[in-house]
């Protein structure tokens, strides 16, 4: 049995298709498993990694876990798991980790919360494997109400360049990691094929989209205000800026051949994604039943 937390998330929503698509047994942690909407088969449970009580359940005959944690309490969340984890007899934890933990100049809270988590993991004594993603694609989804409203982008740091990945990338290679050997102790920087600005990713936007779209860059201080208007706590969003800051060093725009090597197709362009997604940026949203943070952890609704 495969454990998968933070199923239905962007990446955990994706991989619980790959697990069974492949026919392994699949376990969905959620914190609502009643809205949850994965595939039939799937074991849906509830289980919260702020409530250590909630995980033996969800870890009864479980031999290898997916672990997304998310925010401040990274490191945490990461020790509980893989402390529960361990004691149920379970073998291995896939943790989806940062980029910037691979960055040895990194100092910014996201690199030092995963950096902390996977040290948890290691000192658990599971096998591990840490997946290290760069920016998300799906992180541009936050644009899609200026692009509806104002045919317009406005996002901070237009120098800053990000060898964005697709999610579902992302959970292609978990999946290889849960299902093949010769993952243990090893740690993946995943990126996209090519490092982007955020107004060449408008510029493909556009295009995919049909529509003119104009690219404008606000101050720092206007982002964190929308941030914080969004909900998130200023240690999050503290988080978030000091994240998107680190776009204008080299180490983000690092291309790596990863998804490639791991998965045996190349990682999917950012015009590809864009095409997929084409109707999320131009429909209004409608009720969405609720999901965990997904796209990329320790951040920005996803961002890590």
């Amino acid at each position: 049995m495969i454990l998968v937390t933070g199923a239905t998330g962007t990446v955990g929503r994706a991989l619980v298709g790959h697990l069974a698509a492949l026919g392994a047994p699949v376990r969905a942690a959620t914190r609502r498993p009643d809205r949850a909407r994965l595939p039939g088969g799937v074991d849906v449970v509830g289980a919260d990694l702020g409530e250590p009580d909630s995980l033996a359940a969800a870890l009864r005959g479980v031999r290898k876990v997916f672990l997304l944690s998310d925010g401040p309490d990274i490191p945490r969340h990461d020790a509980g798991l893989a402390a529960a984890a361990a004691r149920a007899g379970a073998e291995a934890v896939v943790k989806l980790s940062s980029g910037r933990a691979a960055d040895p100049d990194a100092d910014d809270p996201v690199a030092r919360w995963h950096r902390a988590g996977e040290q948890a993991v290691q000192d658990s004594g599971l096998a591990w494997t840490f997946l290290r993603p760069m920016g998300f694609m799906s992180n541009t989804l936050a644009w899609a109400g200026t692009i509806r409203a104002a045919r317009t982008v406005r996002a901070p740091f237009a120098a800053g360049r990000v060898s964005v990945i697709d999610p579902a990338d992302i959970a292609a290679v978990a999946a290889r990691a849960l299902t093949e050997p010769g993952h243990d102790g090893r740690a993946h920087l995943l990126t996209g094929p090519q490092a982007l600005t955020p107004g060449e990713m408008t510029t493909i936007l556009a295009d995919v989209l049909g529509t003119p779209l104009a690219f404008t860059e606000i101050p720092p201080h206007a982002a964190r205000r929308a941030l914080l208007d969004h909900g998130l706590r200023p240690e999050t969003a503290d988080a978030v800026m000091a994240l998107r800051a680190a776009s204008l060093e080299p180490f983000a725009a690092t291309v790596t051949p990863a998804v490639q090597q791991l998965t045996g197709r190349a990682a999917t362009p950012f015009r590809a994604w864009a095409e997929r997604h084409r109707e999320q940026f131009t429909e209004e949203p409608g009720a969405e039943p609720g999901g965990e943070p997904g796209g990329e952890p320790g951040a920005e609704p996803g961002r890590g």
